[in-house]
């Protein structure tokens, strides 16, 4: 598509038409598509034309951050979520500089919680990645001494449970509603990738800039990658089939006003639960029903957070109240499957940038030539 959408095409996401295609598109692609617009077409029940013509003017617009297809990056490279205590007064440069200048760095939260609880001083949340190789903890340690942090815990995820942003679908979800079956678990065991697969891994990972939401949107990405579209399609679904593709995803702008003034989530909130050791897969497997979680991992947080392992996201256009009545129905959950818990703590969200992490071998020598670092001393020992 490279005409302009007209300005009479409506962005809103309280129009009909865009929340029937966004409670597709937000998160309902699972794997790989040769056709995802068709696809997002054929389960909305809106013709193709039209789907193309409203992602295309969301975008524009400022609605949609972003169009693309995830990958499950902790497969592909080490990963990690990451507590930062930096002193107050330089928060929000430490913030900056991981958004702007990290290529690690993905989602960048300031959060809070209510009162001086376990952690309460790690105001700074980063989820962060690297190739496969090198060290989170000397990629952490050169960021520290970068924004001036004293000190951090990086919480690779042993396991993941719950792994899908769709907001809008969520709006309205009452506290306690779970499906029927248990989460799925998704491992970290790391993939290794030939240059063919990076080849088309790079290609297929780029957000779509506004004129490739097209129909035809992955020939230009197969041009891109040297291969032919039937050859670009076959290696994405060979990777999907290796567990390391996520969904063809819209993700909606839900940490700032949108342009009419609406807002897709006012809250979010971090959930922390410490359970008995040896149960956290049961834990997370449970979390993983519960509609309101967008993810939900096993992570070890340390003595610092109180020994949690279990954590969780959830998002809400209401208000408070509303996250923490579905936390406590989880908290009874859980103790209705049998499962104890010890300590358990919220962490809520204030400032955020979201930006896919950079985890390509070849960018990340690039930025570690920018920045002057020899790559090789950024490796993983043993």
């Amino acid at each position: 598509m490279t005409t302009e959408i007209p300005a009479s095409v409506p962005v809103s996401i309280v129009d009909e038409t865009n929340v029937k295609i966004l409670e597709v598109s937000e998160d309902q692609l699972a794997g790989f598509h040769r056709d995802p617009l068709g696809e997002i077409s054929s389960r909305a029940g809106v013709s193709i034309d039209v789907v193309a013509e409203r992602l295309h003017a969301m975008v524009k617009a400022g609605v949609i951050r972003r169009v693309r297809q995830t990958m499950i990056a902790n497969r592909l490279g080490e990963g990690a979520l990451v507590a930062w205590q930096v002193p107050q007064e330089k928060l929000n440069d430490a913030f900056n500089y991981l958004f702007e200048q990290d290529p690690a760095s993905g989602h960048v939260v300031i959060r809070s919680t209510d009162g001086e609880t376990l952690g309460a001083g790690y105001r700074l949340w980063t989820t962060l990645k690297v190739p496969q190789g090198y060290s989170i903890e000397r990629h952490c340690d050169y960021l520290a001494d970068q924004i001036g942090a004293s000190a951090y815990r990086a919480m690779p995820a042993k396991a993941l449970f719950a792994l899908g942003v769709g907001h809008l679908r969520r709006r309205d979800t009452e506290p306690g509603a779970r499906s029927d079956e248990p989460g799925e678990m998704i491992t970290a065991d790391i993939v290794s990738l030939d240059d063919r697969d990076w080849q088309v891994m790079t290609a297929l990972k780029r957000e779509l800039e506004p004129h490739e939401i097209t129909p035809d949107l992955w020939r230009p990405r197969a041009d891109e990658a040297g291969v032919s579209l039937d050859e670009f399609c076959s290696v994405a679904e060979s990777l999907h089939e290796r567990g390391l593709l996520g969904r063809f995803s819209t993700f909606l702008e839900h940490s700032k006003p949108l342009p009419g003034g609406e807002r897709v989530t006012r809250y979010n909130a971090l959930f922390h639960w410490a359970v008995t050791e040896g149960r956290e897969i049961e834990a997370g497997l449970e979390l993983g029903r519960h509609h309101i979680m967008t993810h939900a991992y096993w992570r070890e947080a340390g003595s610092e957070f109180g020994n949690v392992n279990v954590m969780g996201v959830a998002h809400a256009s209401k208000d408070k109240q509303y996250l923490l009545d579905h936390k406590a129905a989880i908290d009874a959950h859980l103790e209705e499957a049998g499962i104890e818990i010890s300590y358990s703590n919220v962490f809520w969200g204030g400032r955020s940038e979201i930006k896919p992490s950079e985890f390509s071998p070849v960018a990340y020598r690039e930025w570690c030539t920018r920045v002057g670092i020899d790559a090789e001393s950024m490796r993983a020992i043993g």
